[in-house]
Protein backbone atom coordinates (compact mmCIF):
# COMPACT_ATOMS: atom_id res chain seq x y z
CA UNK A 1 0.00 0.00 0.00
CA UNK A 2 1.49 3.62 -1.02
CA UNK A 3 1.29 6.19 1.39
CA UNK A 4 0.53 9.82 -0.28
CA UNK A 5 3.79 11.98 -0.40
CA UNK A 6 3.77 15.23 1.09
CA UNK A 7 4.47 18.15 -1.86
CA UNK A 8 7.41 17.79 -4.01
CA UNK A 9 9.80 20.10 -3.69
CA UNK A 10 10.12 20.30 -7.41
CA UNK A 11 6.97 22.19 -7.52
CA UNK A 12 9.33 25.01 -5.70
CA UNK A 13 6.07 25.62 -3.80
CA UNK A 14 5.98 28.12 -0.85
CA UNK A 15 6.93 27.31 2.75
CA UNK A 16 5.70 29.03 6.09
CA UNK A 17 6.09 29.15 9.91
CA UNK A 18 3.01 29.24 12.18
CA UNK A 19 2.48 32.12 14.05
CA UNK A 20 -1.07 31.33 15.79
CA UNK A 21 -3.40 29.10 16.51
CA UNK A 22 -6.67 29.06 17.57
CA UNK A 23 -8.36 25.66 17.37
CA UNK A 24 -8.01 23.87 13.32
CA UNK A 25 -7.62 27.38 12.61
CA UNK A 26 -3.65 28.13 12.06
CA UNK A 27 -2.21 31.10 11.22
CA UNK A 28 0.76 30.77 8.98
CA UNK A 29 3.27 33.17 8.06
CA UNK A 30 4.84 32.17 4.18
CA UNK A 31 7.54 32.96 1.47
CA UNK A 32 6.75 32.38 -2.31
CA UNK A 33 3.26 32.01 -4.38
CA UNK A 34 0.16 30.85 -2.59
CA UNK A 35 -3.62 30.63 -3.74
CA UNK A 36 -6.97 30.40 -2.41
CA UNK A 37 -7.80 26.52 -1.82
CA UNK A 38 -4.49 25.39 -1.56
CA UNK A 39 -3.51 22.43 0.31
CA UNK A 40 -0.72 22.61 3.06
CA UNK A 41 1.02 20.21 5.31
CA UNK A 42 1.53 20.88 8.55
CA UNK A 43 4.70 18.93 9.96
CA UNK A 44 4.07 18.36 13.64
CA UNK A 45 6.55 15.84 14.97
CA UNK A 46 7.03 14.11 11.67
CA UNK A 47 3.51 13.87 11.18
CA UNK A 48 2.12 15.65 8.16
CA UNK A 49 -1.16 17.13 8.75
CA UNK A 50 -2.82 18.31 5.75
CA UNK A 51 -5.27 21.27 5.57
CA UNK A 52 -6.72 24.52 3.32
CA UNK A 53 -6.05 27.41 2.68
CA UNK A 54 -9.30 29.47 3.26
CA UNK A 55 -8.02 33.23 3.48
CA UNK A 56 -4.92 34.68 2.23
CA UNK A 57 -3.92 38.27 3.44
CA UNK A 58 -0.66 39.88 2.55
CA UNK A 59 2.21 37.31 3.61
CA UNK A 60 -0.18 35.56 6.08
CA UNK A 61 -2.40 32.65 5.79
CA UNK A 62 -4.99 30.86 7.90
CA UNK A 63 -5.41 27.47 6.94
CA UNK A 64 -8.25 25.01 7.91
CA UNK A 65 -6.36 21.82 9.54
CA UNK A 66 -8.28 18.64 8.61
CA UNK A 67 -7.03 16.47 11.67
CA UNK A 68 -6.33 17.34 15.57
CA UNK A 69 -4.37 20.18 15.94
CA UNK A 70 -2.77 19.16 19.07
CA UNK A 71 1.18 19.67 19.19
CA UNK A 72 0.93 22.65 16.90
CA UNK A 73 3.78 25.39 17.97
CA UNK A 74 4.93 28.68 17.23
CA UNK A 75 7.08 28.53 13.97
CA UNK A 76 6.09 24.70 13.32
CA UNK A 77 7.28 24.55 9.86
CA UNK A 78 4.25 24.18 6.84
CA UNK A 79 4.77 23.35 3.62
CA UNK A 80 2.33 24.35 0.40
CA UNK A 81 1.55 21.48 -2.53
CA UNK A 82 0.52 23.74 -4.72
CA UNK A 83 -2.54 22.17 -5.72
CA UNK A 84 -6.02 22.64 -4.82
CA UNK A 85 -8.13 20.04 -2.63
CA UNK A 86 -8.50 17.29 -5.26
CA UNK A 87 -10.35 14.23 -6.05
CA UNK A 88 -8.30 11.72 -7.67
CA UNK A 89 -10.81 10.44 -10.14
CA UNK A 90 -11.06 6.95 -11.97
CA UNK A 91 -11.72 3.25 -12.19
CA UNK A 92 -11.87 1.34 -8.98
CA UNK A 93 -14.44 4.57 -7.23
CA UNK A 94 -17.17 1.96 -6.75
CA UNK A 95 -17.41 -0.44 -4.12
CA UNK A 96 -14.72 1.88 -2.06
CA UNK A 97 -15.37 3.39 1.04
CA UNK A 98 -13.49 6.81 1.75
CA UNK A 99 -13.73 9.99 4.46
CA UNK A 100 -13.77 12.64 3.50
CA UNK A 101 -10.64 13.79 2.39
CA UNK A 102 -10.47 10.19 0.14
CA UNK A 103 -8.40 7.77 2.24
CA UNK A 104 -9.41 4.66 1.85
CA UNK A 105 -10.91 3.62 5.23
CA UNK A 106 -10.38 0.02 5.01
CA UNK A 107 -6.49 0.89 3.86
CA UNK A 108 -6.22 2.51 6.57
CA UNK A 109 -7.86 -0.18 8.95
CA UNK A 110 -5.35 -2.73 7.90
CA UNK A 111 -1.92 -0.47 8.38
CA UNK A 112 -3.00 1.42 11.75
CA UNK A 113 -5.84 -0.89 13.39
CA UNK A 114 -9.42 0.83 14.02
CA UNK A 115 -8.71 4.13 15.68
CA UNK A 116 -7.74 7.05 12.79
CA UNK A 117 -4.33 7.98 13.59
CA UNK A 118 -3.50 11.42 12.25
CA UNK A 119 -1.31 12.69 9.80
CA UNK A 120 -1.76 9.39 7.92
CA UNK A 121 -2.99 9.61 4.11
CA UNK A 122 -3.33 6.86 1.28
CA UNK A 123 -3.97 7.17 -2.05
CA UNK A 124 -7.56 6.39 -2.60
CA UNK A 125 -7.41 4.38 -5.86
CA UNK A 126 -5.14 1.03 -6.28
CA UNK A 127 -2.08 1.24 -8.23
CA UNK A 128 -1.97 -2.75 -8.18
CA UNK A 129 -5.09 -3.69 -9.72
CA UNK A 130 -5.32 -4.40 -13.53
CA UNK A 131 -7.64 -2.78 -15.08
CA UNK A 132 -8.50 -4.43 -19.09
CA UNK A 133 -8.50 -1.07 -21.04
CA UNK A 134 -9.60 -1.01 -24.85
CA UNK A 135 -8.74 2.24 -26.64
CA UNK A 136 -11.16 3.96 -29.01
CA UNK A 137 -9.67 7.30 -30.18
CA UNK A 138 -7.62 7.17 -33.10
CA UNK A 139 -4.23 8.60 -33.70
CA UNK A 140 -4.59 12.33 -35.15
CA UNK A 141 -8.43 12.44 -34.05
CA UNK A 142 -8.68 16.38 -32.50
CA UNK A 143 -10.26 15.24 -28.95
CA UNK A 144 -11.49 18.21 -26.21
CA UNK A 145 -11.72 17.81 -22.49
CA UNK A 146 -13.99 14.86 -21.61
CA UNK A 147 -13.46 13.12 -25.25
CA UNK A 148 -13.38 9.15 -24.86
CA UNK A 149 -9.56 8.11 -25.06
CA UNK A 150 -10.99 4.40 -24.39
CA UNK A 151 -12.92 2.59 -22.18
CA UNK A 152 -12.48 -0.58 -19.22
CA UNK A 153 -15.13 -2.03 -17.52
CA UNK A 154 -15.68 -1.31 -14.08
CA UNK A 155 -18.15 -4.14 -12.55
CA UNK A 156 -21.21 -4.13 -15.01
CA UNK A 157 -20.44 -0.45 -16.29
CA UNK A 158 -18.53 0.53 -19.26
CA UNK A 159 -15.73 3.44 -17.62
CA UNK A 160 -14.65 5.76 -19.81
CA UNK A 161 -11.46 6.81 -19.54
CA UNK A 162 -11.36 10.65 -20.72
CA UNK A 163 -9.59 13.36 -21.72
CA UNK A 164 -8.64 15.32 -18.47
CA UNK A 165 -10.86 17.94 -17.46
CA UNK A 166 -8.34 19.84 -16.99
CA UNK A 167 -7.31 20.12 -19.81
CA UNK A 168 -8.72 23.30 -21.92
CA UNK A 169 -8.24 23.55 -25.45
CA UNK A 170 -7.94 21.03 -28.75
CA UNK A 171 -5.64 18.16 -28.74
CA UNK A 172 -4.39 16.07 -31.28
CA UNK A 173 -3.79 12.55 -30.78
CA UNK A 174 -0.13 11.21 -31.75
CA UNK A 175 -0.55 7.80 -29.58
CA UNK A 176 -2.23 4.97 -28.13
CA UNK A 177 -1.64 2.11 -26.06
CA UNK A 178 -2.25 -1.46 -27.47
CA UNK A 179 -5.64 -3.58 -25.80
CA UNK A 180 -4.40 -4.99 -22.92
CA UNK A 181 -4.29 -5.22 -18.84
CA UNK A 182 -2.49 -2.54 -17.14
CA UNK A 183 -2.85 -0.42 -13.56
CA UNK A 184 -4.17 3.34 -13.37
CA UNK A 185 -0.77 4.95 -13.77
CA UNK A 186 -0.15 3.40 -17.10
CA UNK A 187 0.39 6.21 -19.84
CA UNK A 188 -2.61 5.11 -22.34
CA UNK A 189 -2.24 7.92 -24.58
CA UNK A 190 -0.35 10.84 -25.97
CA UNK A 191 -1.54 14.19 -27.25
CA UNK A 192 0.05 17.02 -28.31
CA UNK A 193 -1.64 21.04 -27.28
CA UNK A 194 -1.76 24.00 -30.03
CA UNK A 195 1.00 25.18 -28.52
CA UNK A 196 3.28 21.63 -29.31
CA UNK A 197 3.53 20.91 -25.85
CA UNK A 198 3.35 17.00 -25.31
CA UNK A 199 1.10 15.78 -23.43
CA UNK A 200 0.53 12.17 -21.49
CA UNK A 201 -2.78 10.35 -19.83
CA UNK A 202 -3.20 7.88 -17.84
CA UNK A 203 -5.88 6.48 -16.65
CA UNK A 204 -6.43 8.57 -13.68
CA UNK A 205 -6.80 12.24 -13.30
CA UNK A 206 -7.45 14.86 -10.68
CA UNK A 207 -10.18 17.57 -10.53
CA UNK A 208 -10.53 20.08 -7.45
CA UNK A 209 -13.77 19.41 -6.04
CA UNK A 210 -14.67 22.49 -5.09
CA UNK A 211 -15.11 23.45 -8.61
CA UNK A 212 -17.88 22.27 -10.76
CA UNK A 213 -16.95 19.34 -13.20
CA UNK A 214 -18.83 19.52 -16.40
CA UNK A 215 -18.56 19.18 -20.06
CA UNK A 216 -21.80 19.61 -22.47
CA UNK A 217 -25.05 21.23 -22.49
CA UNK A 218 -27.15 21.01 -19.31
CA UNK A 219 -30.45 20.37 -20.07
CA UNK A 220 -33.59 20.03 -18.09
CA UNK A 221 -34.63 17.14 -16.38
CA UNK A 222 -37.31 15.17 -17.55
CA UNK A 223 -37.78 11.55 -16.43
CA UNK A 224 -39.27 10.58 -13.35
CA UNK A 225 -36.50 8.92 -11.04
CA UNK A 226 -38.67 5.34 -9.68
CA UNK A 227 -38.29 5.39 -5.77
CA UNK A 228 -40.27 2.52 -5.25
CA UNK A 229 -41.72 4.67 -2.58
CA UNK A 230 -45.86 5.27 -3.44
CA UNK A 231 -45.91 8.58 -1.52
CA UNK A 232 -42.81 10.06 -3.06
CA UNK A 233 -43.52 8.25 -6.86
CA UNK A 234 -47.27 9.84 -7.12
CA UNK A 235 -47.57 12.85 -4.79
CA UNK A 236 -43.95 13.94 -4.46
CA UNK A 237 -42.43 12.82 -7.51
CA UNK A 238 -38.72 13.18 -8.20
CA UNK A 239 -36.90 13.68 -11.51
CA UNK A 240 -33.75 12.36 -12.61
CA UNK A 241 -31.39 15.18 -12.43
CA UNK A 242 -33.45 16.97 -9.82
CA UNK A 243 -32.92 17.90 -6.43
CA UNK A 244 -34.99 17.42 -3.15
CA UNK A 245 -34.56 17.34 0.39
CA UNK A 246 -35.96 15.10 3.34
CA UNK A 247 -35.84 17.61 6.45
CA UNK A 248 -37.52 15.74 9.69
CA UNK A 249 -36.76 16.51 13.72
CA UNK A 250 -34.64 13.82 15.23
CA UNK A 251 -35.90 10.14 15.34
CA UNK A 252 -38.04 11.09 12.51
CA UNK A 253 -36.51 8.83 9.91
CA UNK A 254 -34.37 10.71 7.46
CA UNK A 255 -31.43 8.42 7.07
CA UNK A 256 -33.67 5.13 7.06
CA UNK A 257 -35.56 7.07 3.97
CA UNK A 258 -32.03 7.30 2.49
CA UNK A 259 -31.06 4.31 3.04
CA UNK A 260 -34.36 3.61 0.98
CA UNK A 261 -33.47 5.63 -1.96
CA UNK A 262 -29.96 4.06 -2.39
CA UNK A 263 -31.00 0.73 -2.00
CA UNK A 264 -34.11 0.87 -4.39
CA UNK A 265 -34.37 3.93 -6.25
CA UNK A 266 -33.90 3.82 -10.40
CA UNK A 267 -30.50 5.03 -11.04
CA UNK A 268 -27.28 3.37 -12.22
CA UNK A 269 -24.76 4.48 -9.48
CA UNK A 270 -25.52 6.06 -5.60
CA UNK A 271 -22.81 8.10 -3.67
CA UNK A 272 -23.81 8.25 -0.10
CA UNK A 273 -22.09 10.80 1.63
CA UNK A 274 -22.35 10.27 5.40
CA UNK A 275 -21.50 14.04 6.87
CA UNK A 276 -21.24 14.18 10.18
CA UNK A 277 -23.82 11.06 10.83
CA UNK A 278 -23.49 8.73 13.73
CA UNK A 279 -21.02 6.00 13.43
CA UNK A 280 -23.49 3.78 14.68
CA UNK A 281 -26.01 4.15 11.56
CA UNK A 282 -22.82 4.47 8.95
CA UNK A 283 -21.39 0.60 10.52
CA UNK A 284 -25.04 -0.34 9.63
CA UNK A 285 -25.13 0.49 6.55
CA UNK A 286 -21.47 -1.08 5.73
CA UNK A 287 -22.83 -4.12 7.26
CA UNK A 288 -25.94 -4.51 5.17
CA UNK A 289 -24.88 -3.39 1.86
CA UNK A 290 -22.08 -6.12 0.70
CA UNK A 291 -25.13 -8.47 1.47
CA UNK A 292 -27.95 -6.57 -0.02
CA UNK A 293 -29.57 -7.49 -3.43
CA UNK A 294 -30.34 -4.64 -6.02
CA UNK A 295 -33.50 -5.47 -7.60
CA UNK A 296 -32.63 -3.53 -10.97
CA UNK A 297 -29.55 -5.62 -11.37
CA UNK A 298 -29.70 -8.91 -8.77
CA UNK A 299 -26.47 -7.78 -8.27
CA UNK A 300 -25.11 -6.65 -4.47
CA UNK A 301 -26.17 -3.00 -3.94
CA UNK A 302 -22.09 -2.44 -3.13
CA UNK A 303 -21.17 -2.92 -6.49
CA UNK A 304 -22.87 -0.03 -7.63
CA UNK A 305 -22.33 2.31 -4.58
CA UNK A 306 -19.44 4.71 -3.42
CA UNK A 307 -19.92 5.61 0.14
CA UNK A 308 -18.24 8.65 1.75
CA UNK A 309 -18.04 8.27 5.83
CA UNK A 310 -17.31 11.50 7.60
CA UNK A 311 -18.84 10.63 10.77
CA UNK A 312 -19.21 12.61 14.25
CA UNK A 313 -16.18 11.29 15.80
CA UNK A 314 -14.26 12.13 13.18
CA UNK A 315 -12.74 15.92 12.02
CA UNK A 316 -15.13 18.12 12.07
CA UNK A 317 -12.85 20.37 9.65
CA UNK A 318 -13.26 17.58 7.23
CA UNK A 319 -17.24 17.78 6.59
CA UNK A 320 -17.27 20.40 4.04
CA UNK A 321 -14.70 18.25 2.31
CA UNK A 322 -16.57 15.34 2.14
CA UNK A 323 -19.60 16.73 0.64
CA UNK A 324 -17.50 18.08 -2.10
CA UNK A 325 -15.85 15.31 -2.63
CA UNK A 326 -18.84 13.34 -3.21
CA UNK A 327 -20.66 15.50 -5.42
CA UNK A 328 -17.32 15.27 -7.87
CA UNK A 329 -17.46 11.58 -8.04
CA UNK A 330 -20.99 12.08 -9.02
CA UNK A 331 -19.94 14.73 -11.59
CA UNK A 332 -16.91 12.18 -13.10
CA UNK A 333 -19.71 9.23 -13.85
CA UNK A 334 -22.25 11.57 -15.02
CA UNK A 335 -19.55 12.77 -17.38
CA UNK A 336 -19.86 9.40 -18.95
CA UNK A 337 -23.77 9.19 -19.69
CA UNK A 338 -24.36 7.99 -16.37
CA UNK A 339 -27.21 8.37 -13.47
CA UNK A 340 -25.83 9.66 -11.06
CA UNK A 341 -28.19 9.29 -6.96
CA UNK A 342 -26.11 11.69 -4.38
CA UNK A 343 -27.26 11.40 -0.92
CA UNK A 344 -25.78 13.72 1.09
CA UNK A 345 -26.96 12.87 5.24
CA UNK A 346 -26.83 15.53 6.92
CA UNK A 347 -26.27 18.83 5.22
CA UNK A 348 -26.64 20.75 8.70
CA UNK A 349 -23.77 19.58 10.09
CA UNK A 350 -22.05 20.44 7.31
CA UNK A 351 -23.10 24.12 7.71
CA UNK A 352 -22.51 23.20 11.31
CA UNK A 353 -18.82 23.21 10.27
CA UNK A 354 -18.93 26.17 7.93
CA UNK A 355 -20.40 28.39 11.26
CA UNK A 356 -17.61 26.61 13.29
CA UNK A 357 -15.07 27.91 10.84
CA UNK A 358 -16.64 31.24 10.24
CA UNK A 359 -16.83 32.27 13.87
CA UNK A 360 -13.06 31.30 14.06
CA UNK A 361 -11.89 33.62 11.09
CA UNK A 362 -14.49 36.21 13.17
CA UNK A 363 -16.73 37.03 10.32
CA UNK A 364 -20.37 38.60 10.90
CA UNK A 365 -22.82 36.45 11.48
CA UNK A 366 -26.08 35.91 9.67
CA UNK A 367 -28.65 34.44 11.32
CA UNK A 368 -28.57 31.73 14.39
CA UNK A 369 -24.77 32.58 13.30
CA UNK A 370 -24.53 30.99 10.60
CA UNK A 371 -22.29 32.40 8.13
CA UNK A 372 -23.74 34.92 5.86
CA UNK A 373 -23.05 33.16 2.67
CA UNK A 374 -24.90 30.28 3.69
CA UNK A 375 -27.74 30.57 1.26
CA UNK A 376 -25.10 31.14 -1.76
CA UNK A 377 -23.14 27.57 -0.49
CA UNK A 378 -26.23 25.58 -0.26
CA UNK A 379 -27.35 26.84 -3.44
CA UNK A 380 -24.04 26.46 -5.35
CA UNK A 381 -24.14 22.65 -3.90
CA UNK A 382 -27.73 22.01 -5.42
CA UNK A 383 -26.42 23.70 -8.95
CA UNK A 384 -23.71 20.62 -9.40
CA UNK A 385 -27.40 18.91 -9.93
CA UNK A 386 -28.84 18.23 -13.46
CA UNK A 387 -29.01 16.63 -16.79
CA UNK A 388 -26.39 17.32 -19.20
CA UNK A 389 -26.61 16.37 -23.07
CA UNK A 390 -23.20 14.95 -23.98
CA UNK A 391 -20.96 15.28 -27.48
CA UNK A 392 -21.99 11.50 -27.90
CA UNK A 393 -25.39 12.17 -27.54
CA UNK A 394 -25.96 10.12 -24.65
CA UNK A 395 -27.18 12.15 -21.64
CA UNK A 396 -26.20 11.87 -17.91
CA UNK A 397 -27.35 13.21 -14.78
CA UNK A 398 -26.91 13.92 -11.20
CA UNK A 399 -29.99 14.14 -8.88
CA UNK A 400 -29.02 15.18 -5.27
CA UNK A 401 -30.68 14.78 -2.03
CA UNK A 402 -29.76 16.44 1.05
CA UNK A 403 -31.12 15.33 4.32
CA UNK A 404 -31.78 18.55 6.85
CA UNK A 405 -31.63 17.96 10.14
CA UNK A 406 -33.54 21.16 12.22
CA UNK A 407 -32.63 22.34 15.71
CA UNK A 408 -35.58 21.42 17.46
CA UNK A 409 -37.49 19.99 13.94
CA UNK A 410 -38.35 23.43 13.60
CA UNK A 411 -38.33 23.95 9.43
CA UNK A 412 -38.19 27.72 10.10
CA UNK A 413 -34.44 27.50 11.10
CA UNK A 414 -31.79 28.65 7.98
CA UNK A 415 -30.36 25.67 6.69
CA UNK A 416 -34.11 24.30 6.39
CA UNK A 417 -34.93 27.92 4.50
CA UNK A 418 -32.07 28.06 2.66
CA UNK A 419 -32.72 24.66 0.95
CA UNK A 420 -36.08 25.47 -0.09
CA UNK A 421 -35.66 28.43 -1.98
CA UNK A 422 -33.13 26.04 -4.46
CA UNK A 423 -34.83 22.60 -4.20
CA UNK A 424 -36.98 21.19 -6.83
CA UNK A 425 -38.88 18.92 -4.33
CA UNK A 426 -39.27 19.26 -0.32
CA UNK A 427 -40.33 15.91 1.22
CA UNK A 428 -40.95 17.03 5.20
CA UNK A 429 -41.23 14.50 7.66
CA UNK A 430 -42.79 14.82 10.76
CA UNK A 431 -42.70 13.72 14.26
CA UNK A 432 -46.50 13.40 14.79
CA UNK A 433 -46.40 10.08 11.82
CA UNK A 434 -42.80 8.78 13.31
CA UNK A 435 -44.34 8.61 16.56
CA UNK A 436 -47.58 6.90 15.19
CA UNK A 437 -45.21 4.75 13.41
CA UNK A 438 -45.85 5.55 9.72
CA UNK A 439 -43.39 4.82 7.59
CA UNK A 440 -41.88 6.52 5.85
CA UNK A 441 -43.05 9.35 7.81
CA UNK A 442 -43.15 11.58 4.91
CA UNK A 443 -46.17 14.07 5.61
CA UNK A 444 -47.93 14.75 2.54
CA UNK A 445 -49.76 17.75 3.36
CA UNK A 446 -46.84 19.47 3.98
CA UNK A 447 -44.55 18.24 1.19
CA UNK A 448 -45.06 19.87 -2.38
CA UNK A 449 -42.89 19.04 -5.66
CA UNK A 450 -42.08 21.33 -8.68
CA UNK A 451 -42.13 17.88 -10.81
CA UNK A 452 -45.84 16.81 -10.58
CA UNK A 453 -47.17 18.72 -13.96
CA UNK A 454 -43.86 17.02 -15.96
CA UNK A 455 -44.09 13.44 -14.49
CA UNK A 456 -48.19 13.85 -15.07
CA UNK A 457 -46.76 14.81 -18.64
CA UNK A 458 -44.48 11.92 -19.05
CA UNK A 459 -47.07 9.79 -17.35
CA UNK A 460 -49.73 10.78 -19.40
CA UNK A 461 -48.80 8.44 -22.38
CA UNK A 462 -49.22 5.31 -20.64
CA UNK A 463 -51.62 5.96 -17.92
CA UNK A 464 -54.42 8.58 -19.02
CA UNK A 465 -55.51 11.22 -16.39
CA UNK A 466 -52.95 10.14 -14.46
CA UNK A 467 -52.43 14.29 -13.11
CA UNK A 468 -55.98 14.49 -12.39
CA UNK A 469 -56.26 11.40 -10.48
CA UNK A 470 -52.97 12.52 -8.38
CA UNK A 471 -54.94 16.37 -7.63
CA UNK A 472 -58.05 14.09 -6.30
CA UNK A 473 -55.97 12.38 -3.91
CA UNK A 474 -54.34 14.89 -2.70
CA UNK A 475 -58.07 17.37 -2.29
CA UNK A 476 -59.13 14.14 -0.66
CA UNK A 477 -56.44 14.17 1.85
CA UNK A 478 -56.11 17.98 2.58
CA UNK A 479 -60.48 17.91 3.05
CA UNK A 480 -59.99 14.68 5.13
CA UNK A 481 -57.28 15.88 7.49
CA UNK A 482 -59.79 19.49 7.76
CA UNK A 483 -62.62 17.12 8.95
CA UNK A 484 -60.95 15.38 11.00
CA UNK A 485 -59.27 18.16 13.37
CA UNK A 486 -63.54 19.50 13.00
CA UNK A 487 -64.55 16.14 14.67
CA UNK A 488 -61.79 16.27 17.70
CA UNK A 489 -63.79 19.44 18.57
CA UNK A 490 -67.43 18.76 17.52
CA UNK A 491 -67.18 14.75 17.48
CA UNK A 492 -68.33 12.33 15.08
CA UNK A 493 -72.18 12.64 15.74
CA UNK A 494 -72.01 16.36 14.90
CA UNK A 495 -70.44 15.43 11.50
CA UNK A 496 -71.91 14.74 8.26
CA UNK A 497 -72.51 11.30 6.66
CA UNK A 498 -70.97 12.84 3.47
CA UNK A 499 -67.72 14.57 5.51
CA UNK A 500 -67.99 10.90 7.31
CA UNK A 501 -67.06 9.73 3.83
CA UNK A 502 -64.66 11.69 2.81
CA UNK A 503 -62.77 11.38 6.17
CA UNK A 504 -62.54 7.69 5.79
CA UNK A 505 -62.04 7.71 2.26
CA UNK A 506 -58.86 10.08 2.98
CA UNK A 507 -57.33 7.86 5.78
CA UNK A 508 -58.19 4.68 3.68
CA UNK A 509 -55.61 6.47 1.20
CA UNK A 510 -52.99 7.26 3.67
CA UNK A 511 -52.78 4.09 5.41
CA UNK A 512 -53.17 1.99 2.34
CA UNK A 513 -51.42 3.66 0.16
CA UNK A 514 -49.09 6.37 1.29
CA UNK A 515 -47.67 3.81 4.38
CA UNK A 516 -45.52 0.92 3.48
CA UNK A 517 -44.51 -2.12 5.71
CA UNK A 518 -40.35 -1.78 5.41
CA UNK A 519 -40.45 -4.89 7.31
CA UNK A 520 -42.10 -6.58 4.33
CA UNK A 521 -39.90 -7.69 1.47
CA UNK A 522 -43.17 -7.29 -0.93
CA UNK A 523 -44.31 -3.99 0.30
CA UNK A 524 -41.05 -2.25 1.47
CA UNK A 525 -39.89 -2.00 -2.43
CA UNK A 526 -42.71 -1.08 -4.64
CA UNK A 527 -42.34 -0.49 -8.65
CA UNK A 528 -43.83 2.03 -10.49
CA UNK A 529 -45.81 -1.01 -12.64
CA UNK A 530 -47.50 -2.45 -9.25
CA UNK A 531 -48.06 1.36 -8.24
CA UNK A 532 -50.34 2.16 -10.89
CA UNK A 533 -53.72 -0.30 -10.26
CA UNK A 534 -52.97 0.18 -6.75
CA UNK A 535 -53.82 4.17 -7.37
CA UNK A 536 -56.49 3.20 -9.88
CA UNK A 537 -58.50 1.71 -7.54
CA UNK A 538 -58.20 3.84 -4.87
CA UNK A 539 -59.55 6.79 -7.36
CA UNK A 540 -62.12 4.64 -7.90
CA UNK A 541 -62.91 4.42 -4.49
CA UNK A 542 -62.52 8.39 -4.34
CA UNK A 543 -65.05 8.54 -7.29
CA UNK A 544 -67.82 5.65 -5.82
CA UNK A 545 -70.58 6.68 -4.04
CA UNK A 546 -71.50 3.87 -0.96
CA UNK A 547 -75.08 2.77 0.14
CA UNK A 548 -74.40 3.41 3.86
CA UNK A 549 -76.65 5.15 6.49
CA UNK A 550 -74.98 4.28 8.98
CA UNK A 551 -71.79 5.54 10.53
CA UNK A 552 -70.74 2.27 12.38
CA UNK A 553 -71.61 0.25 9.34
CA UNK A 554 -69.55 2.63 7.09
CA UNK A 555 -66.56 2.42 9.30
CA UNK A 556 -66.76 -0.96 9.84
CA UNK A 557 -66.78 -1.52 5.93
CA UNK A 558 -64.05 0.59 5.23
CA UNK A 559 -61.92 -0.91 8.53
CA UNK A 560 -62.19 -4.61 6.49
CA UNK A 561 -61.41 -2.81 2.99
CA UNK A 562 -58.29 -1.43 4.42
CA UNK A 563 -57.19 -4.94 5.96
CA UNK A 564 -57.70 -6.18 2.82
CA UNK A 565 -55.99 -3.98 0.44
CA UNK A 566 -52.85 -3.92 3.13
CA UNK A 567 -52.73 -7.65 2.85
CA UNK A 568 -52.81 -7.59 -0.58
CA UNK A 569 -49.94 -5.52 -0.83
CA UNK A 570 -47.62 -8.13 0.53
CA UNK A 571 -48.64 -10.30 -1.97
CA UNK A 572 -46.22 -10.55 -5.17
CA UNK A 573 -48.04 -8.37 -8.11
CA UNK A 574 -47.06 -10.97 -10.82
CA UNK A 575 -48.78 -14.11 -9.02
CA UNK A 576 -52.28 -15.09 -9.39
CA UNK A 577 -52.78 -14.42 -5.93
CA UNK A 578 -52.46 -10.78 -6.20
CA UNK A 579 -54.96 -10.96 -9.06
CA UNK A 580 -57.71 -13.05 -7.04
CA UNK A 581 -57.43 -10.71 -4.39
CA UNK A 582 -57.35 -7.14 -6.41
CA UNK A 583 -60.72 -9.00 -7.96
CA UNK A 584 -61.92 -9.56 -4.40
CA UNK A 585 -61.58 -6.27 -3.23
CA UNK A 586 -63.45 -4.71 -6.40
CA UNK A 587 -65.96 -7.02 -6.39
CA UNK A 588 -66.21 -5.75 -2.35
CA UNK A 589 -67.08 -2.02 -3.88
CA UNK A 590 -69.32 -2.92 -6.17
CA UNK A 591 -71.59 -4.67 -3.90
CA UNK A 592 -71.58 -1.60 -1.76
CA UNK A 593 -71.92 0.89 -3.97
CA UNK A 594 -75.22 3.07 -4.32
CA UNK A 595 -77.50 2.26 -7.51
Amino acid sequence: MSTMEAPSSVKECATGRVVRAFGNLVHVQFNGHVRQGEIAFVDVGGSQLKAEVIEVAGTEVKLQVFEDTRGIKLNTPVRFAGDLLEAELGPGLLESIFDGLQNRLVDIAERCGYYLPRGVYVLPLSRTTLWKYVPTAKVGEVLARGDVLGTTREGRFEHAIMVPFSIFGKVTLTWTIAPGEYNIDTIVARARDAKGNELSFSMVQKWPVKMGLAQGEKIKPSKMMDTGERVLDTQIPILKGGTFCTPGPFGAGKTVLQHHLSKYSAVDLVVLCACGERAGEVVEVLREFPHLIDPHTNEPLIKRTCIICNTSSMPVAAREASVYLGVTIAEYYRQMGLDVLLLADSTSRWAQAMREMSGRLEEIPGEEAFPAYLASRIAAFYERGGVYQLKNGKQGSITICGAVSPAGGSFEEPVTQATLAVVGAFCGLSRARSDARRYPAIDPLISWSKYVIDVAKEIESRVPGWGEMVQRAYRFLKEGNEIGKRMEVVGEEGTSLEDIFVYLKSELYDFCYLQQNAFDKVDAYCPFNRQIPLFKLINHIFETPFDFTNRDKAREFFLTLQGKIKSMNSIPFDSSEHEEAFQEISEMIERARKL
